[in-house]
């Protein structure tokens, strides 16, 4: 039997600050995004998962927060270049990960989820790392949660040895 594969999500500190630079500048110089542009918002950050082994079946996600807050993670379906192209909405992948803890629950009480999405995005990611080393990722902290407040990752089983 096959053991568990747990990857964890790493934040892309160059390319979130590249996303930042562009928001940054169209500001400034009072300029529009491009048709279908995707800003990146400030409570928003760049992560990646590197897939070691490309033949995997989703078994769950493995998410922790401090405190009480919210956490959306949305895949983003572009091959980052080198000349790193803009982010545009059509690239967003449908359905996304909530995860979330009210202010009124204890700090012990489960997270919260749409249970039926991140299962179906577990699986699409699965399916997506047959193609692909690396994927990227759009996380929101909304509602009072910071970065340093959460853990998240996603198990896998490989599916040969």
């Amino acid at each position: 039997m096959a053991s568990e594969l747990e990857l964890t999500f790493v934040e892309d500190l160059q390319l979130t600050e590249v996303m930042r630079l562009r928001s940054q500048s169209l500001q400034q110089k009072g300029l529009k995004r491009q048709d279908g542009e995707r800003l990146l918002l400030p409570y928003e950050a760049v992560y990646r998962l590197d897939f070691s082994n490309q033949d995997l079946s989703f078994c769950r996600w493995e998410v922790s927060m401090k405190g009480h807050g919210r956490l959306a993670v949305t895949g983003i379906s572009q091959l980052w270049t080198p000349d790193l192209t803009h982010l545009m909405t059509r690239q967003l992948l449908e359905p996304n990960g909530q995860f979330w803890r009210s202010a009124g629950d204890p700090d012990d009480a489960p997270l919260k989820c749409l249970e039926a999405d991140i299962q179906e995005f577990g699986e699409r990611l699965a399916e997506l790392a047959k193609v692909r080393k690396v994927m990227y990722f759009l996380f929101a902290f909304k509602e009072g949660t910071e970065k340093a407040n959460i853990s998240c990752s996603v198990v896998f089983k490989p599916n040969s040895a």
